[in-house]
């Protein structure tokens, strides 16, 4: 055999195992990986509607914009403000939305692992309040969470997320700028990965 033909056949064997995979596990694993991310946000954000004029979008590497949403009492809370010096894992999530609702007992434990210093775990529901309490007494979290109505000016789109993908979630650092975006649910095992740029 001539090293052209192991070549071929080794390529063939790579897409042939390639494609075994995404049949068998579907496109989960590639989507998770940091390539996967990459091309998959580059295709939302390829594919995304343009901003309402004036809207600030957040960008790798630069401080995001200032927001205030109210926790589910009502009360405005401000991000990155009501949590000075700490990192964030702001989660945006919906009630109605079934991957969000698989990640949330991983967030949960996330969250407390970190506890009073770590990484601090946001969610951001974008979704009715009276929903969002109704659900939460079925999966109830220790975590902050926060509301706003979803459309093409909501906080997740200042975040990053410009095609409304849920979950989807950023890590911020201590000093507000924003440092990972993620799209899809995080299995057990994938924070500790995702918020290591923070630390």
């Amino acid at each position: 055999m001539t090293t052209r033909t192991v070549l071929i056949v080794a390529l063939v064997a790579a897409v042939l195992g390639a494609v075994a995979g995404l049949l068998v596990s579907g496109p989960g694993p590639l989507w998770r990986s940091p390539l996967g991310q990459r091309v998959l946000q580059g295709t939302l954000d390829a594919r995304a509607p343009a901003p309402p004029p004036g809207l600030v979008i957040a960008e790798t590497g630069q401080p995001i914009p200032a927001l205030r949403l109210p926790d589910l009492s009502g009360t405005p809370t401000a991000i990155p403000g009501a949590w000075p010096g700490r990192p964030l894992l702001i989660n945006v999530w919906a009630s109605w939305c079934g991957p969000c609702i698989e990640e949330m007992p991983e967030l949960q434990r996330f969250s407390a692992k970190e506890g009073a210093n770590g990484v601090q775990v946001v969610g951001l529901a974008l979704d009715d309040a009276e929903a969002v309490r109704a659900f939460l007494q079925r999966v109830p979290v220790a975590y902050p969470i926060l509301i706003d109505a979803p459309g093409p000016a909501d906080a997740s789109v200042s975040l990053g997320n410009r095609k409304g993908v849920l979950p989807y979630s950023v890590l911020v650092a201590a000093d507000g700028r924003l440092l990972a975006r993620r799209v899809g649910p995080f299995v057990p095992g994938e924070l500790d990965a995702f918020v290591a740029p923070a630390r």
